[in-house]
């Protein structure tokens, strides 16, 4: 149970659409703020990866529920789905993905710990693999803006579902119709 009465069904609203419905007036500019970072389009980086940066900082921060929805999320949006999300949260060194992707996520971990920990060298990797300052810009952002996401939603001890495939549902609505607040 959430540490105060969200005046929701938490089981119906988990996680963060609880707070976000408590108090609707910060809930959208939140939902604009993630609906910009992790879906708009034109971007150098897919939505899927950019959902993964997202679900990749909320494990490092161990916040349950984000960590199973943007997993979840990101999965719906790459090709090879949750497996190739499973192993880049298991082993970010050996995971099949592009060296330009590990170089972001790389920054996102850096940011998960500190803004300060974001060195110089850390960014001339990810630019000697391509990324661009857009593509920095934006994984230090939703790294950051995740760290908040994630303390909100354990700040308030809201409801997260143990079971993967409840979160299915959540992705197919993101994947649908994006971010905003549950009516």
């Amino acid at each position: 149970m959430a540490h105060i009465d969200l005046g929701v069904d938490e089981a119906r609203f988990p996680g963060i659409t609880g707070p976000m419905m408590f108090r609707p007036e910060t809930g959208h500019p939140l939902n604009e703020l993630a609906e910009v970072l992790l879906r708009r389009q034109p971007h150098p980086l897919t939505p899927g990866e950019r959902e993964l940066i997202a679900a990749y900082v909320s494990g490092l921060n161990e916040c349950d529920f984000c960590c199973s929805s943007h997993s979840a999320f990101a999965a719906a949006q790459l090709p090879t789905g949750m497996d190739l999300v499973d192993q880049v949260r298991a082993n970010l060194d050996e995971a099949p993905i592009t060296p330009k992707l590990r170089a972001l996520l790389r920054i996102a971990a850096a940011v998960q710990e500190s803004g300060r920990k974001v060195t110089p060298d850390l960014v001339a990797a990810a630019r000697g693999e391509g990324a661009g300052d857009l593509e920095i810009h934006d994984t230090v952002l939703i790294a950051a803006a995740f760290c908040m996401f994630n303390r909100y939603v354990d700040g308030l001890a809201t409801f997260a579902p143990d079971d993967r495939d409840a979160y299915a549902g959540m992705a197919q609505r993101i994947v649908e119709h994006g971010y905003g607040v549950p009516e």
